[in-house]
């Protein structure tokens, strides 16, 4: 799931533009083509066109359906020759054994601007792939949206052109309409809908990602609208949106299109791994988000979007609806890390490691219930249940290598009010609620180590901030190692 975002998020802020042009340039020549008429001018121009090709030893324009066909809308738009004319000068010349034998491609007029580290992530775009870009465009977008909000599928397919208006202040929301319930004051369904109670919230990349959906289908139209997504790879769409079999399908044509452009860019360390669980389907962004934001604190989502206020943003838009939503998931994901995290810790204390910190006992404490949840299957109540027991909020942070156990009395990451849970990307050294282990403390030595040998490499200023940080980390970790106690020392 994690290159899979990497990639959509590419192709949303990197490559859509050039994808966009070529798709509007694929347009244009074929809408030249449609009109040209079969005139002596435009077959002369043919004739010198394929004669060129045929004295210089060109590759043919062609397009590849199975096997390799001349490209005839390109070569009109590009001669002035009606199809009629490309295709009956093409059969009666015998051109189609040079074509298997040289087939040569039909490079779009656009230049290209998207980059992969500084470099054009392709030379060109050719004619005959600029509505399969477009169509994995918009995978893309489904995904970024889908991955970002916590929307379930059918409530981003039900999205339509201007769901996201700017905003005079604050952040952008998403309007959208319910569906299966909207009915009108005389109890009779409402077939185009009704707004929903409560927008979502958008962070930066979806708002992209609405933008360039927006630049596809027309105005006011779905922005998933069947009719012009199936139409740009010249099928017939049915009425409404693109159907849910439909996207999972396209994702999995999504999958396969970044993982051969990773592997042609040489870059190998992004293909997207075969998942053990089969395809990825449009149900599991949800609960992939909501396990990011509850085992991911202050990191990022797949390691491409910074989230440290993403699950505020994303259950504040479900506020006014019940707890039916995101925050379920989110309640569910953080509960099992919890768990996760005590099971852990109560292993670790088991076999001798040790623990330090203002909060130490408290959390040898909490492990001791660690058994209690074995095997448990965590719902919405009990997740709820879990969270608002304040024995059990221990939260492990792996990014500053620390644990937070949590007593809003005494947290430092909440300046104002107590909050019923800790800001974990805001964690501050001098904390009462922090304990470490000697895993922790391992970490912080080999953290500095990696510094250390950074600053070698570095002009002095830079080298010598990151020995400063260095030296800090050593600190913590000789405290820890001071201050450790084990468990029988805490045993009541």
């Amino acid at each position: 799931m994690g290159p899979l975002l990497i990639w959509a998020l590419r192709m949303v802020e990197d490559f859509a533009e050039d994808i966009l042009a070529a798709a509007a340039e694929r347009h244009r020549m074929s809408a030249i083509a449609e009109t040209n008429a079969a005139t002596p001018a435009g077959l002369a121009k043919l004739r010198a066109f394929l004669n060129r090709i045929v004295t210089e030893q060109q590759p043919f324009p062609s397009i590849w359906n199975g096997e390799h066909r001349a490209a005839t809308t390109y070569i009109a738009a590009r001669t002035g020759a009606s199809r009629q004319q490309v295709g009956g000068l093409l059969g009666r010349e015998g051109w189609a054994a040079y074509i298997r034998r040289r087939p040569g491609p039909c490079p779009l007029d656009i230049t290209i601007t998207g980059r992969i580290d500084n470099r054009p992530w392709r030379q060109a775009i050719d004619f005959g792939e600029a509505a399969t870009l477009l169509r994995h465009l918009a995978t893309a977008c489904f995904v970024v949206v889908a991955y970002l909000t916590g929307m379930r599928p059918g409530e981003v397919l039900g999205l339509r052109s201007g769901c996201c208006p700017e905003p005079d202040n604050g952040p952008h929301l998403i309007y959208g309409n319910v569906y299966k319930t909207a009915l009108d004051e005389h109890g009779n369904h409402l077939s185009h809908g009704t707004p929903r109670e409560a927008p979502w919230v958008a962070i930066a990349p979806v708002t992209r990602a609405i933008r360039v959906l927006e630049r596809i289908v027309p105005d006011g139209a779905l922005l998933f609208d069947s009719t012009t997504h199936n139409a740009t790879i010249g099928g017939r769409g049915r009425q409404g949106s693109l159907g849910l079999k439909t996207m999972r399908g396209r994702i999995e044509d999504f999958v396969a299109f970044a993982s051969h452009t990773a592997t042609v860019l040489d870059r190998p360390g992004e293909i997207i791994p075969a998942d053990p669980h089969g395809a990825v389907g449009t149900a599991r962004f949800r609960r992939t988000l909501a396990w990011h934001i509850a085992r991911r604190p202050g990191g990022l989502v797949a390691l491409a979007i910074q989230y440290g206020h993403l699950r505020t943003a994303i259950s504040g838009g479900y506020a006014s609806r019940g707890r039916d939503g995101i925050d379920d998931l989110l309640d569910v994901e953080t509960a099992r890390a919890t768990i996760e995290t005590l099971t852990t810790l109560h292993e670790d204390l088991t076999s001798g490691v040790g623990i330090s910190g203002p909060a130490a006992r408290r959390a040898v404490h909490a492990a001791t219930r660690a058994a209690t949840f074995t095997g448990q299957i965590i719902t919405a109540k009990q997740a709820r249940d879990l969270l608002a027991n304040h024995h059990l909020t221990v939260y492990d942070n792996p990014n500053t290598l620390l644990m937070c156990v949590y007593k809003a009395d005494t947290a430092l990451c909440h300046h104002t009010g107590h909050q019923p849970s800790p800001r974990l990307d805001h964690c501050m050294p001098a904390c009462a609620n922090i304990a470490r282990t000697d895993n922790h403390a391992r970490g912080l030595r080999e953290a500095a180590h990696q510094l250390e040998q950074r600053a070698s490499h570095l002009p002095t200023p830079l080298a010598e901030r990151l020995r400063l940080n260095a030296t800090k980390l050593h600190a913590h970790a000789k405290r820890h190692h001071d201050q450790r106690i084990t468990t029988p020392e805490t045993t009541p």
